[in-house]
């Protein structure tokens, strides 16, 4: 039986170097950066004439995307002022996030509201404030796998929503080899959360009758160095696939062993030019509140 992990999300310092990582050796930058060039501006009809619009970022982090969909924003309706509801738990993730803001030019028309909390502790407070202020724009990437309850979560952001408001909710689509690999392991591993997926969302969403748009948006991971023992960039990989803080030095040399190889079965991950590639296709699902 394997020992308890120590999950990677309670190390701030270590999930931040990892998360970095897996910027660099994935396609996860350049998918979302098309999401806002052709995407984004045709799901961005909101605000119904409003001179100020609404934002809320949730798990916005360094602050990068979030800075993008507010100049698309502000391309597409440029006379509109902007109040930006930033919820982000780590604090140096907030922290870089100000100073991207204070090394940005031409964000005078943005009003930054600054929480440094998690999404769960963010509603906690929005409902003992009784706050009653509504969104146009919401949205949550790659969030929901560190909620108690994403069901409630999503349903608590819906109810946000000003008329014809949006909102954006990325996680990994259900039939890729990273999700199988987590559900194929999740009681050694000790993450059984992490095995959300947006068939999940939509399940429930179903379940609802609320209607929704979804959009695939196809992410690679370069994971070759996963392969090769002791290389610290593999470790970094298989720290942030695994969610498990230090994986290589806490998990048994078995467990290591099968995941590898689980890793590289053709169901889960693909070799072009000496490349190890691993398919993490996320998915988009946008919510619109129609009254």
């Amino acid at each position: 039986m394997e020992s308890p992990k120590s999950k990677l999300p309670n190390d701030s310092e270590r999930y931040l170097e990892c998360f970095r990582h897996f910027l660099k050796h994935s396609t996860q930058n350049q998918v979302m950066q098309d999401f806002i060039d052709h995407l984004l501006p045709d799901i961005m009809k909101i605000g119904n004439g409003k001179s100020n619009l609404n934002v809320i970022g949730v798990g916005s982090g360094c602050g990068d995307l979030d800075l993008k969909i507010l100049s698309a924003l502000h391309h597409k309706y440029p006379e509109m002022t902007v109040d930006n509801e930033v919820i982000e738990p780590t604090p140096q993730q907030l922290r870089d996030y100000r100073d991207l803001v204070s090394q940005t030019p031409g964000l005078d028309y943005v009003r930054f509201i600054w929480n440094e909390m998690t999404a769960d502790e963010f509603e906690e407070q929005w409902k003992e404030n009784k706050r009653t202020k509504k969104a146009d724009l919401i949205h949550m990437f790659q969030v929901l796998y560190y909620v108690k309850d994403p069901e409630a979560t999503v349903s608590f952001f819906k109810s946000l929503l000003d008329k014809n408001g949006k909102l954006l909710i990325t996680l990994h689509s259900g039939n890729i080899g990273w999700v199988k690999m987590l559900e194929a392991f999740s009681n050694q591993l000790g993450n059984a959360e992490l095995n959300r997926s947006t068939d999940d969302i939509k399940r429930f969403l179903d379940s609802k009758g609320v209607r929704y748009q979804s959009h695939n948006l196809p992410i690679q991971i370069d994971i070759t160095k996963c392969f090769i023992e002791g290389d610290e960039d593999g470790e970094l990989m298989l720290d942030f696939l695994t969610q498990v803080l230090h994986f290589s030095k806490t998990a048994s040399p078995e467990l290591k062993a099968k995941i590898l190889e689980f890793l590289h079965c053709p169901e889960v991950s693909v070799e072009s030019n000496g490349k190890v590639l691993m398919n993490a296709d996320s998915e988009l699902i946008v919510l619109e509140q129609l009254t």
